[in-house]
């Protein structure tokens, strides 16, 4: 293994710990309508699909309705706008990763679910001092991962075919969305899914911490 040119990283779980701003602002818009409130790690289960998928896996089962869960986004979008980077940062060694990749001259990229505003403001606030060729997050009309898409289009603007690219996320979604594109699927250990889940869901690797990432590049 070894020789691959570019990283494609997903961002909530595996460059940044996020859970805490998400599962509190959540909280916030919950306790608006009255609802039950659920603890940090219940949020474990509800991330990873984006702000819509989140705010329909958070809310009573009997209040899924349509109208209910779009409001609960828009006020989630509102809630979280102002309390992002309350307590989000990078893991420990995604610095000093993201250093080794930039010197060995690995293009670096980052592709989630989360709203294309949130996660552009949020690499440049909080990774901002690496150079990524792309960021693209969720936007009207963009498919979400697992959709192959939008790493195809990264790989194509980088010029370089997908089985010179890792994709790295915590998720099975992020490994399917690798499998699909035809990349090579590293899972993150330190992230909000299982190394079960991750297993199952056809990663050829696990890593314990970043630098072991360095031995796939």
């Amino acid at each position: 293994m070894g020789g691959k040119r570019a990283v494609i990283f997903d961002l909530d779980g595996t460059l940044l710990d996020t859970l805490t701003d998400i599962a509190g602002s959540m909280n916030v818009v919950l306790a608006s309508f009255g609802f039950p409130l659920h603890e940090r790690d219940a949020y474990l289960a509800f991330v990873g699909g984006g702000i819509d998928v989140l705010a329909y896996r958070a809310l009573p089962d009997d209040r899924r309705d349509e109208p209910t869960v779009a409001r609960a986004v828009a006020m989630m979008r509102e809630e979280y706008a102002g309390r992002w980077s309350d307590t989000s940062q990078p893991y420990p060694g995604i610095p000093e990763l993201l250093d080794e990749l930039a010197r060995k001259g690995i293009l670096l990229a980052v592709l989630s679910n989360k709203l294309e505003s949130f996660t552009r403001t949020m690499v440049e606030a909080l990774l901002g001092s690496w150079n990524f060729f792309q960021v693209r997050g969720l936007e009207f009309g963009r498919p979400r991962k697992p959709d192959p898409s939008q790493a195809i289009a990264i790989a194509q603007d980088m010029r370089l075919d997908p089985e010179q690219i890792l994709f790295t996320g915590d998720s099975d979604i992020d490994i399917q969305t690798a499998l699909k594109a035809g990349m090579f699927p590293v899972g993150v250990l330190w992230g909000y899914q299982s190394r079960q889940q991750l297993i199952s869901g056809g990663a050829e690797a696990l890593i314990e911490k970043p630098g072991d990432l360095l031995g796939y590049v």
